[in-house]
């Protein structure tokens, strides 16, 4: 029978080594902290490999027996066993790899005895193979051969131990690291691996195409940083994991995968800090800034041999600097960040919320604890409260947990609050919280911005908000917005957070023109809540800003009752429904500059204590209906002496021209889709008399505009005129010229306009005139050239334009904005000094459509 220990020294152990260097290779690879204890393993084994192999020989020349082997034979298939349980460690199980790290440490000790026990032996053998060689009767020759071969294995048996105890130091200096950060980790009641990425969530719904679009992003061989952004609670860490836990990401870059929290304070030297320690390094300290940027260059280059993925989780607004940090030119070096803010100088992937079916995949898992007392609750039931979610993960998975296990009533009564106009945040206290972080850097470091956020919540959920009314409301409301470049400045502040959206509807994307009636804000209803609650946080009686919702006629009972005689607030925003009766209750409100009134019945009456607010400064009205509705009690206005701006949308006109009214004090007038043709054309207003002091007026998507009153042109203070996608204006008045300030003239898609009047050389002052889209103008008057002051024209797709007056060749240092056609007109008039001609090319966008009715 042969003897165990005699196929160990044969095939079988080349076999149990093999498979003990394929089980070391995959747990290499796949776990980075056995990486470093599992490398000096395997030196261990490769040495024990030479010698076991090298005494194998010497016992068959000294027909020794082979039970020497038996002890290192146990030990190799103890680590058989032990890599085995290692590969089934979970991969971001911190407590079993450390666990397992120590028993892979103590069989690493287990083989070196074994290896210092067989070096002994190899020198016995190797000295009695050359006390029996030389009494045997080979030639010197043979004998000098052997002799030499065996002194050669014996060095090559002691480099190897030397090298052994060079990596055992090294493993036992980098054990000590280890377990120290271990005792600071235990220290701080808290056990996590440095930049590991987090573990996801047991469900994750929706995020499939999200991921393979991200993807796609990250992967584009000219990217190497994007901003994953989306409002907080919307599922930006979740998809960041989810992408770290890709098979094709793990198979690009393996175990280089790195995820930092960033949090509200950055710290960039506990980030280099950590990205040393997740390689099992000293983690170095650092003078300034630039020494740790110095350290996380080299870590990035020698790290980044391979592939590298670094994530930046949670990175708030303002740190623009912080990521340029982490900007190096490598090859397949990849950074993806998640942020509630959009940084412009990076690649950005907007991350949307739920559908309605994954919604109801996340709220059925989140209330799964119901067990049978799901049964009691109707579906339709389950399905108002995911509606109310609005596709919110976080917002979805806290009602979900906060009615597991309730009685239907309890549904129920959460439905009717959320029905009342009851916030759903007021019951939802974790959600808020988390919500409340996207404003806590604007009240520290704008303060503005968080204001002009909180009064988007003047407007109805789920409608576009007009950046023109936004602009009229922020630029009486605050010093430092008083011009509308400012506003829309600030506008970004608020989108780049995340906390709206800007669309814009126009045709081209052309910047900087000053035109903003096809910009409107979006804003998911979640946060329009959370603007709400904001408000909320005083009684009525002391809001700044008193946004009121009404339902039927079911007025708030603070309102009904008059618990309150005098309300402080600046900002009063009124939305009711169709089933409106427009009966109002009285109220006081002496300090109020705005008032946002929406409503969707055919006739509506101003409110009468209208009258009464003596601070009226912006009056903004509209008509949330399919017609345009009658607007009544319109001439209380006249006792308003402040009020300086009012827009009015899908408004009959002659309404509000029934009864005689004058604002003096009025400067800016917006009418958006109103009915205004009737009253214009028979004289029901008077321009002049109605508003003498204007300063601006805007007529936008007025479709029944055919002309402008008379005497529109003793306007003497009118410096712009804007009228844009009115189709049917035929002209515009012949003494137009009479507009001595007018600075801006825009006429903007007016399809059958057929030509300017001839007095429209007399505008000295005009700075900028657009007459893009407008199909019928055959011809400019002929002296053009007289507009000494103008200083930029658009003149984009004036199709039937033939030809240009000879007196376009004064006008210098003009910007003339049009198409290949405008640049063909112009070109035997130049040069001109400082005149210059931009193509711009088109944009089709009819985004529009589906919300504009006429």
């Amino acid at each position: 029978m042969a003897n165990p220990a005699d196929a160990f020294a044969g095939a079988a152990a080349g076999l149990l080594f093999s498979v003990l260097y394929d089980g070391l290779k995959e747990l290499t690879t796949k776990y980075v902290l056995f990486k470093h204890v599992l490398k000096s393993v395997k030196s261990t084994l490769e040495s024990l490999e030479q010698v076991v192999k090298e005494i194998a020989r010497l016992n068959e020349d000294l027909d020794r027996p082979k039970e020497e082997l038996a002890s290192l034979e146990t030990q190799l298939e103890k680590g058989k066993v032990l890599v085995a349980k290692c590969r089934k460690v979970r991969v971001w199980s911190v407590y079993k790899k450390y666990k397992y790290s120590k028993k892979l440490l103590e069989w690493n000790d287990s083989l070196k005895e074994e290896l210092e026990m067989l070096k002994v032996h190899a020198i016995r053998d190797g000295k009695e193979t050359l006390t029996t060689v030389k009494r045997t009767e080979k030639t010197v020759s043979q004998i000098e051969s052997t002799s030499f071969n065996i002194k050669e294995g014996v060095e090559q048996i002691e480099t190897n131990t030397a090298n052994l105890q060079v990596v055992v130091s090294r493993v036992e200096a980098r054990v000590s690291n280890i377990e120290a950060g271990i005792k600071q980790i235990q220290t701080e009641a808290k056990i996590e691996a440095w930049c590991a990425v987090p573990e996801l969530p047991t469900l994750t719904v929706g995020l499939d195409g999200p991921l393979n679009e991200l993807k796609m992003k990250l992967f584009n061989n000219g990217v190497s940083m994007v901003v994953l952004t989306a409002p907080g609670g919307c599922g930006k860490t979740t998809l960041a994991t989810k992408f770290c836990q890709d098979e094709q990401v793990q198979e690009k870059f393996k175990n280089n995968i790195f995820f930092v929290t960033v949090s509200k304070t950055p710290n960039f030297y506990l980030i280099v800090q950590e990205l040393y320690q997740s390689k099992g390094n000293q983690a170095p300290t650092f003078k300034n800034d630039e020494n740790a940027r110095t350290w996380l260059q080299q870590f990035l280059r020698e790290e980044g041999q391979n592939p590298l993925l670094l994530v930046l989780d949670d990175v708030w607004s303002g740190s623009d600097s912080l990521l340029a940090k982490f900007e190096f030119e490598m090859e397949d070096y990849k950074v993806l960040v998640t942020s509630r803010s959009e940084f412009p100088r990076y690649g950005s992937y907007t991350l949307q919320s739920l559908d309605f079916d994954n919604a109801m995949k996340l709220f059925h898992h989140a209330a799964a604890s119901l067990g049978e007392k799901s049964s009691d609750i109707p579906l339709d039931i389950s399905r108002q409260v995911v509606e109310g979610c609005k596709g919110f993960p976080l917002a979805i998975t806290v009602a979900g947990k906060s009615l597991c296990g309730k009685p239907i009533e309890i549904w129920e009564e959460r439905l009717i609050k959320w029905s009342k106009d009851s916030s759903i945040l007021d019951s939802e206290t974790e959600l808020l919280l988390r919500l409340q972080t996207s404003l806590d850097v604007l009240n520290k470091e704008m303060p503005v911005v968080k204001e002009c956020f909180l009064d988007l919540g003047s407007f109805p959920e789920d409608q576009r908000i007009p950046v023109a009314a936004l602009i009229d409301i922020w630029t009486e409301s605050y010093d430092s917005l008083d011009q509308d470049i400012l506003c829309v400045a600030n506008l970004h502040q608020i989108t780049n957070r995340s906390l709206a959206n800007l669309v814009v509807t126009r045709k081209d994307k052309l910047q900087g023109d000053g035109y903003y009636s096809e910009h409107f804000v979006t804003q998911h209803d979640l946060l329009r809540e959370l603007a709400i609650y904001e408000t909320r946080k005083e009684d009525p009686g002391h809001r700044e800003r008193l946004i009121i919702n009404i339902s039927e006629d079911n007025f708030p009972k603070w309102w009904s009752e008059q618990k309150y005689q005098c309300m402080k607030a600046r900002l009063l925003s009124i939305s009711t429904d169709g089933a409106f009766s427009t009966k109002w209750h009285d109220m006081e409100l002496p300090e109020a500059e705005v008032l946002v009134l929406n409503f969707q019945t055919k006739n509506y009456p101003l409110p009468q204590f209208v009258e009464k607010m003596v601070k009226l400064k912006v009056l903004v009205v509209t008509n949330y209906g399919v017609v345009p509705s009658e607007l009544t009690n319109f001439h209380i206005l006249c006792a308003s002496s402040k009020l300086k701006r009012m827009r009015l949308e899908r408004i009959s006109i002659p309404s509000i021209a029934k009864h005689p009214m004058q604002l003096n004090s009025l400067q800016k007038i917006s009418l958006f889709m109103c009915n205004i043709g009737q009253a214009f054309s028979h004289g029901s207003i008077q321009f002049s008399h109605a508003w003498p002091n204007l300063v601006e007026v805007n007529i936008d998507y007025c479709n029944d505009l055919v002309a402008l009153p008379d005497d529109t042109s003793d306007l003497i203070h009118l410096k712009k005129l804007s009228i844009t996608n009115c189709h049917k204006l035929l002209a515009l008045p012949e003494d137009i010229g009479k507009l001595a300030k007018l600075e801006l003239l825009r006429l903007r898609s007016c399809t059958d306009l057929a030509k300017l009047p001839d007095s429209t050389g007399n505008l000295k002052k005009l700075k900028s005139l657009d007459i893009s889209y407008c199909f019928s103008i055959k011809e400019l008057p002929e002296d053009f050239g007289e507009l000494s002051s103008l200083r930029k024209l658009n003149m984009r797709d004036c199709s039937r334009l033939q030809d240009l007056p000879l007196s376009v060749s004064n006008l210098e240092h003009l910007k003339v904005i049009g198409d290949d056609e405008t640049q063909s007109l112009w070109q035997p008039f130049l040069p001109i000094k400082g005149t210059h001609i931009v193509v711009v090319k088109e944009n089709i966008n009819l985004n529009w459509l589906p919300k504009f009715q006429f």
